[in-house]
């Protein structure tokens, strides 16, 4: 996996992006609001792997409504240790019910 930017920013700490968005479980589900982490060296491939990693938890379907790159450390659970697995090179998944 690519861990160093393609682009012309000059940020010293990992590239940790946050995605926010909704995934279905089946046709009839209404949908899990959900938070992404992980490192990635740019938002294209943040995004097809988070893709990836929502359709091997079983998600069939997902709408993406924002992504962004952390710029700070949360402080707060779960994004924490969302935040600390993500450095590890995780993908993290935080569903909220």
């Amino acid at each position: 996996m690519i861990t160093t930017p393609d682009n012309d920013n000059n940020f010293d700490g990992p590239m940790i992006f946050i995605i926010i968005g909704k995934g279905y479980e089946s046709d009839a589900s209404e949908g899990i609001d959900l938070h992404i982490m992980l490192k990635a060296p740019d938002d294209d491939t943040a995004v097809r792997e988070a893709l990836n990693a929502l359709a091997e938890e079983g998600f069939i379907e997902a709408d993406l409504d924002q992504i962004g790159m952390l710029t700070e450390i949360p402080a707060e659970e779960p994004h924490a240790s969302a935040y600390q697995g993500a450095v590890e090179g995780e993908v993290a998944i935080i569903r909220f019910n």
